[in-house]
């Protein structure tokens, strides 16, 4: 069966992969399979509201789905009650490295039970204030990890993987660290 479907690329309306899949009971799987395809692989969105005339607090909503929330620094007009705009860039490159890691480190068969990434960043003292140094180092928990596979997890993340990182480069000089932690408890690894 044969299903003509056109996406207006370019335009943000994948709308019709999610129709396709909800009103195809022939070929859901598919149709799904098409639009994690075009929304994970190649599209993300995302909408950035303030909340209000008193603060500078904002509320993001991912395309996936979840809020986070940000605001600004008392001296800038915010109540800090959340993370800076820029904390979170530094902490979503942190996620996506972390996160290659441990895939990149299960793929190579380690015992890897834990992973922990910190980051400090130095940013430019004049507007654009961006990124100019950033040190990551990981603490990487497991049984009998080789160090050889950890650093070249490491490596694979940040000149490969790790989009976050590689765009951060262009602005920043980035420096890497890690540290292994032999884990020696009989827990099954973490899922």
């Amino acid at each position: 069966m044969y299903f003509p479907v056109r996406a207006n690329r370019g335009t943000g309306d994948y709308s019709v992969f999610k129709d396709l899949a909800s009103n195809s009971p022939q070929i859901p799987q598919l149709a799904l399979k098409i639009t994690a395809f075009f929304t994970r692989e190649t599209l993300m969105e995302c909408t950035v509201r303030w909340t209000g005339l008193s603060g500078m607090t904002f509320v993001a909503e991912t395309g996936s789905g979840h809020l986070v929330t940000m605001d600004g620094a008392p001296e800038g007009g915010g109540r800090n009650l959340a993370p800076r705009p820029m904390e979170v860039v530094l902490a979503g490159t942190g996620g996506c490295t972390a996160y290659d890691v441990v895939v990149i480190l299960r793929k190579s068969g380690q015992d890897v039970r834990g992973c922990e990434v910190t980051l400090k960043s130095e940013r430019a003292e004049k507007d654009p204030k961006v990124f100019t140094k950033v040190h990551f180092h990981f603490t990487v928990r497991g049984r009998n990890l080789k160090p050889n596979v950890v650093e070249r997890a490491i490596k694979l993340s940040h000149e490969k993987y790790c989009s976050a990182s590689i765009m951060l480069e262009k602005t920043a000089e980035l420096t890497h660290s890690f540290e292994i932690i032999d884990d020696l408890t009989e827990q099954p690894p973490a899922v």
